[in-house]
Order: C-alpha cells, then structure tokens, then sequence
C-alpha cells in the first residue's frame, strides 16, 4: 500500500497495529555504519545484529510547513517532529554507538540493568551536551535484550528511554561527541 496521509485527527475506535515482515528493520552484521532516515526507518522496530556499529540519527527538522502547500499540513514535509525510533539488541554489543548529527542532544533517561550477581539498576539522564549513546555490552549497557526507543521531541532536542542490560560496574551510556 502506497503512503496515506490524513489531515485532522484520527480516531480509532479499536486501536492500530503494524504487522508484516517490513515493520522491522535488520541492521545484519558487518552494516557497521548506518545513517537512518525517516522513511526507512522511522516508526519501525529497528534489530541490531552488529556487535560494533554506529548508528548515525537523521538531522532534526523542526520547520513548519511552507504556506503554499495549500490547505492542511504537506505530506512531503521534511518536518520530522514527532518521528519514532525504537533499537532492540539482539546481538549482544561490544562498540555500538547511537549518536545525532553533533548539534542536536538527548534528553529523557535510560534505565541500566545488571543481571549479574551486583544486580544493580540504575537510572542515567543525559547531559546537557550529550548527543551520543554507547553501548559496550556490560558497564553501560547493550547485552541481548536492550532496548532504546528515541524520539524527535523538538528542534535539537531527541527525546530517549529504555532499558538497557549489562554487568558489572554499571556506567552512563551517554556521551559526547
């Protein structure tokens, strides 16, 4: 089915769900570079299989619709406000690094998780300048099973959450470029 666009809410009176094989997107081993885009990417569940891989997120585009597109919002807009991002770690991660353009940063927080003996969960929140998240499959997370879901909040702004499992001497993920 081609892209469909509505101008106005939608209201569903039982809910909506993706299903098929293009709802999630492999990043096989040996991709070791990435740089996501909306249409590809976005709104997808998103498999990492790589134990060292960067992921590079789209450039914020916080613009408002031109005002010749006519009535209602463009459904070519760049704007990409609102955009959803969801990683799962399948392959446990040795070097994956999730990381912005540079000028837009995280907020939001992450939860790390030890599962072994220390048992450890702590919660970590990005600095004001962090616009990486590493993931090195112990201290700061990225075991099988992690999960980080990042959102274009605003103009500079990725909003992020999840859980991430590890081991050890629990560390922050994030960081700066």
């Amino acid at each position: 089915m081609a892209r469909t666009t509505f101008q106005g809410p939608v209201r569903s009176m039982a809910g909506f769900y993706s299903q098929g094989p293009n709802t999630v997107v492999n990043l096989a081993n040996g991709t070791n570079t990435v740089t996501l885009d909306v249409a590809t990417y976005a709104g997808k569940v998103i498999r990492t299989n790589d134990a060292t891989l960067i992921i590079t997120l789209p450039t914020i585009n916080a613009t408002a619709n031109p005002t010749s597109s006519g009535p209602g919002e463009d459904p070519n807009t760049l704007n990409n406000v609102g955009t959803t991002y969801t990683f799962f770690v399948e392959t446990a991660a040795t070097a994956v690094a999730i990381k912005t353009d540079g000028t837009d940063k995280f907020v939001g927080s992450l939860l790390l998780v030890a599962t072994d003996a220390s048992g450890a969960t702590t919660g970590y929140a990005p600095a004001a300048a962090n616009d990486v998240i590493n993931l090195d499959g112990t201290t700061t997370g990225g075991a099988a099973g992690s999960w980080i879901t990042v959102t274009v909040l605003a103009s500079l702004k990725y909003y992020v959450t999840g859980v991430l499992l590890g081991s050890g001497t629990v560390a922050t993920p994030f960081a700066n470029s």
